[in-house]
């Protein structure tokens, strides 16, 4: 389960941040914020607004322009090459369509040099934590659905057993009713592991039901115009989508979301 974050110094820190691609094109501009160990944060903006950007700056794929990010006290690289897990869910599932779901889970466990025998007994005991079972293992991604292939990047990104998880929007191709169930499984996945969430949307109701702060972005370049503590208890069972206060929470978000994109 996710720990008290506020006795300790944050995992992510970010301060006065900006990123620019060339002399023209400023996509981020002036970041504070900070997300602490074991907390679950969803950044969440009007698409374009540098979101995915600032999530690409967090995992050391990419570097700011100016400013300062910090994971644990170290530059995203070092903590990403040290003693810090940092994994990555992208939009798509990226899965190699060669490779069976158990292979494909499997697959940082083996670029690691992680003995085989140990790959496929860490396979095996993620399959389950993401509703999957031992016939959906031996299959390749053509035959899965479009939910199932998101649960195997999931997965893959889980078997790590990272504490900094990082999530590009990997639910918005799915319905509305998938969504809303990967996004009831990701909490209980969280609260059993004790990871630390960033989880990029567009989706207000997601952001609510999946995040304990709310981190509201402008339209580019993109700043934190908000930050948003979301009241409820965990666990957040389905029924709390249909709380008067669920609604009420969405449209304050809402209206904000509409009066930083103008």
């Amino acid at each position: 389960m996710a720990t008290d974050s506020t006795t300790e110094p944050p995992l992510i820190a970010v301060q006065n941040l900006s990123m620019s691609y060339g002399p023209s094109r400023l996509v981020l501009s002036d970041i504070n914020c900070d997300v602490g160990r074991g907390e679950f944060v969803a950044l969440l903006g009007p698409s374009g607004c540098g979101k995915s950007t600032l999530l690409r700056l967090v995992a050391g794929l990419i570097t700011q322009t100016s400013g300062s990010l910090t994971v644990a006290g170290q530059d995203p690289v070092t903590a990403r090459r040290s003693s810090q897990r940092v994994a990555f869910v992208f939009q798509e599932p990226n899965l190699l369509p060669w490779r069976t779901v158990s292979a494909n889970i499997a697959l940082p466990l083996e670029l690691r040099g992680i003995p085989k025998v140990e790959q496929t007994r860490a396979a095996n005991e993620i399959l389950s934590l993401v509703g999957l079972t031992a016939d959906d293992a031996r299959k390749r991604p053509r035959n899965l659905s479009g939910g199932m292939r998101m649960r195997v990047s999931l997965a893959r990104a889980l078997v790590t057993h990272p504490d900094l998880l990082l999530l590009d929007e990997p639910f918005a191709a799915l319905d509305d009713v998938l969504r809303q169930q990967l996004n009831e499984e990701l909490v209980r996945i969280w609260r059993d592991r004790g990871w630390t969430g960033l989880f990029v949307t567009h989706n207000v109701a997601e952001a609510v039901f999946l995040a304990q702060r709310v981190l509201v972005m402008g339209a580019r370049p993109g700043r934190i115009v908000a930050d948003i503590r979301v009241p409820f208890d965990y666990p957040r069972e389905p029924r709390l989508r249909a709380e008067p206060e669920f609604a009420r929470l969405c449209g304050e978000l809402s209206r904000q979301l509409r009066e930083v994109s103008r």
